[in-house]
């Protein structure tokens, strides 16, 4: 195992950071096994990070940081099962190429993809989807190190209890070291965006959700503009963006250009409706057909700090009516868009779709920004209505609320309890959100 340079850690949006005792970057599941060992002779908390895209503290290692560089072998791909076994620390963008190699995909994802594998996996990322679930539903097996430095591995039929609590398990059960992705053969997507006003998204939802494969939109703050997304399967050929189309939309618009913007509203915030307006009419429609991953997922430069709940799909519409009114009520100016998605119910219990029909609701600001206030006014209106917070994701939300919004959340916790009594994959955030 190889010794890390770097004590300290900072995730992408730079709003979290830890030093750590000890980095260690091991290369198998072995060497995550006897680092266990070492961190609890020295008493000493470990934990594995990825690339830092979660917002929360979620990450965090003050004891024992695991660099995952090392792990990111394919170690087995069944084109005929569609069943792929790699390490915890290979990048969803490596991961799509591997897989497009091999005529494979994943049936649904996130809209970026330079996170790790574990990283995605564990914090729930989603996406949006009629049928098509989140990563956690993608899952047919896990391999993890637990806290007395076993290495077992858990799927539906072997220590299915285990598998069901740990695909989104925030690393607190154990240290995740191989996924088995279940996937589906690779496939075209065709992508259709378009402008439309408020109220006939709000008066359309239902329809435009029943009849797309994929359906998401994002609202303007303080306009009636939106911008819809509709992603169907296509049976080609593609038809992708040409190079200038999607260096002037998807680079220079949306990153290039969308950075200078916020600079200029952070010095004028009264600035932000009008740029808004003109923000939500130079995003104007446009259709093409891309390789799946790269029609759900795009680039991201601009840093950001973000905020998402996963409400009851039944409440969606009276929550973003309330939303609207909200910022009619409190002196906000937001430069970011409001992003809306939904996911049918999964079964992992951490899952934040688990169980119901959910909506998904996203607020932004640009990270040198401060968003208490934003935040905390949304906040409170989505947990009003059994809102469950995104895990890497800025929240408040503790045990006492999560138990009452999480029907397994009291197996997790007692689960926890067993393979972890010492809390050796502790840190703050998992104090938070699990109890002591």
């Amino acid at each position: 195992m190889s010794p890390a340079s770097n004590q300290t850690w900072r995730n992408w949006a730079g709003n979290q950071q830890a030093d750590a005792q000890r980095v260690l970057a091991p290369r198998s599941a072995d060497e995550v096994s006897a680092a266990v060992k070492q961190a609890a002779e020295d008493g000493l908390t470990i934990r594995m990070t990825g690339t830092g895209h979660s917002f929360t503290g979620a990450a965090l290692a003050s004891g024992v940081r695991l660099a995952p560089s090392a792990l990111t072998a394919v170690r087995e791909l069944d084109t005929a099962t569609g069943l792929v076994t790699v390490e915890a620390g290979l990048p969803l963008h490596r991961f799509n190429a591997i897989l497009q190699e091999h005529g494979l995909a994943l049936a649904n994802m996130g809209d970026i993809q330079e996170q790790t594998v574990a990283g995605a996996l564990q914090t729930g990322t989603h996406g949006t989807g009629r049928e098509a679930a989140g990563l956690v539903s993608q899952v047919a097996a896990l391999e993890l190190v637990l806290a007395d430095g076993s290495v077992v591995t858990c799927s539906r039929d072997e220590r299915p209890d285990l598998f069901d609590a740990a695909r989104a398990g925030l690393g607190a059960l154990g240290v995740v070291t191989a996924i088995t992705w279940k996937t589906v053969p690779s496939f075209l997507l065709r992508a259709q965006e378009e402008p439309m006003a408020w109220d006939e998204v709000l008066s359309r939802l239902d329809e435009l959700a029943a009849e797309n494969e994929h359906f998401e939109f994002y609202w303007f703050p303080h306009t009636e503009g939106c911008l819809t997304k509709r992603n169907n399967r296509a049976g080609g050929p593609a038809e992708p963006l040409s190079r200038f189309k999607h260096w002037l939309d998807d680079e220079f618009l949306s990153n290039t250009l969308f950075n200078a913007v916020n600079k200029f509203t952070r010095a004028v915030p009264a600035s932000v409706p009008t740029v808004n307006g003109i923000s939500a009419k130079v995003l104007g429609a446009r259709t093409y057909t891309d390789d799946s991953f790269k029609i759900f997922t795009s680039p991201r430069t601009v840093r950001f700090k973000e905020q998402e709940f996963a409400i009851p799909r039944s409440e969606l519409v009276s929550t973003l009516r309330e939303l609207r009114a909200l910022f009619a009520r409190r002196d906000w100016r937001i430069s970011f868009p409001i992003e809306v998605r939904l996911l049918p119910p999964e079964d992992g219990w951490l899952s934040m779709a688990y169980g119901r029909d959910t909506a998904f609701i996203a607020v932004h600001v640009y990270h040198r920004n401060p968003h208490e206030d934003y935040f905390g006014g949304v906040e409170e209106l989505m947990t009003a209505v059994g809102g469950r917070p995104h895990w890497g994701k800025l929240h408040t939300r503790d045990a006492s609320y999560l138990e009452t919004v999480y029907p397994r959340f009291g197996d997790f916790r007692s689960l926890r309890d067993e393979l972890d009594p010492d809390r050796r994959f502790a840190n703050p955030y998992t104090t938070q959100v699990f109890g002591v």
